[in-house]
């Protein structure tokens, strides 16, 4: 079942659970419309790497609130951006963990013959291609540079 098919089936069960899946609801009718908006904009159906792209997007949205939130003291509004991103992450696959993104990143190195932190554009687009929605760009960032020091 493709993510899309996924994302239909539950929002018809959110709706029959009326008052339990309002938030549920909500944000994913908001994924929905947000896949298909850049449906429209590219003019053809996304594939399930793309739909990935958007939930991510998404999920990154969200984190940049909930900072934003906690710095101007909105608790009720930090809890609610989690709530959300817990319901998106349902639809994302496992992340890797730090031992796995290591290897990851120490595999491409390797493979691209990388040896200096000028060589982190030759990289990066590598591991991204890899790690397609299990691991974050910023993490992903990071721990290259800490292998290329």
């Amino acid at each position: 079942m493709s993510i899309k098919d996924q994302l239909t089936a539950d929002m018809k069960q959110a709706m029959k659970d009326r008052e339990a899946g309002k938030l549920r609801l909500s944000v994913i009718r908001m994924v929905r419309a947000n896949i298909k908006n850049v449906e429209i904009n590219d003019k053809k159906e996304l594939t399930d790497d793309e739909v990935l792209a958007v939930l991510m997007k998404e999920v990154k949205m969200r984190q940049d609130s909930v900072e934003e939130f906690q710095k101007a003291g909105r608790d009720e509004l930090v809890a609610q951006a989690k709530e959300e991103i817990a319901i998106l992450k349902k639809y994302l696959p496992e992340a890797l963990s730090d031992d796995e993104l290591k290897a990851i990143v120490a595999e491409v190195i390797a493979a691209v013959g990388a040896t200096s932190p000028k060589d982190m554009g030759k990289v990066m687009p590598a591991v991204m291609a890899k790690t397609k929605g299990r691991a974050d760009g910023k993490r992903i960032n990071v721990m290259v540079r800490e292998l290329l020091k």
